[in-house]
């Protein structure tokens, strides 16, 4: 940004960075250790679909390919995120999108929250128990630093249970179920 604003902004004025921190990049910081790039505050993913941008960012150094294919490890057993009928089959047993709905609506009907008053009762009313306590409940209140029950509800449409039954549904084209194997 600095060096945008002087280029483009100040005229060929100095601009002066200051950073809270005893040293330059924010949290795109990395430690040099033993030859080998450590991100100290996370992992630096880039991604733009603007052709502009990502030339002008490219001026500037060299991105590697990347592909985010996040896995949750809950006591041992490790599920895909985001929910695929992958998830659904390790988690359950089961084979077909449409059983994975029936398992969802089940636990929904057994807590019944018709107006959730917190994150915890809103992804329970969303997706059930199951799904909650495995692959959101640990997730988001280590994000947080809080527990899901003292969350607002609305912080659930941030995280990817929304997209739950939208796997559902495309899985279940035209009402014609596929087995497991057919979209792996």
């Amino acid at each position: 940004m600095a060096q945008l604003l002087h280029l483009k902004c100040l005229r060929n004025k100095k601009c002066l960075v200051i950073d809270k921190r005893n040293h330059i990049g924010g949290n795109t910081y990395c430690q040099r250790i033993n030859g080998i790039n450590i991100h100290k505050y996370g992992p630096h993913i880039f991604h733009t679909n603007n052709k502009r941008i990502w030339d002008y960012i490219n001026q500037f150094t060299e991105f590697n390919n990347f592909i985010c294919s996040p896995i949750a490890n809950y006591k041992g057993e490790i599920y895909n995120l985001p929910f695929n009928m992958n998830t659904f089959a390790k988690m359950w047993n089961i084979e077909r999108p449409s059983q994975a709905k029936e398992k969802i609506e089940k636990q929904k009907r057994e807590y019944n929250i018709s107006n959730p008053k917190n994150l915890e009762e809103q992804a329970i009313s969303l997706v059930g128990k199951e799904i909650y306590e495995k692959l959101i409940k640990e997730y988001t209140e280590k994000q947080w630093r809080k527990e899901c029950k003292d969350l607002p509800a609305s912080i659930i449409n941030r995280l990817p249970v929304r997209y739950i039954y939208m796997i559902i549904i495309i899985i279940m084209i035209d009402t014609k179920e596929y087995q497991l194997t057919g979209i792996m």
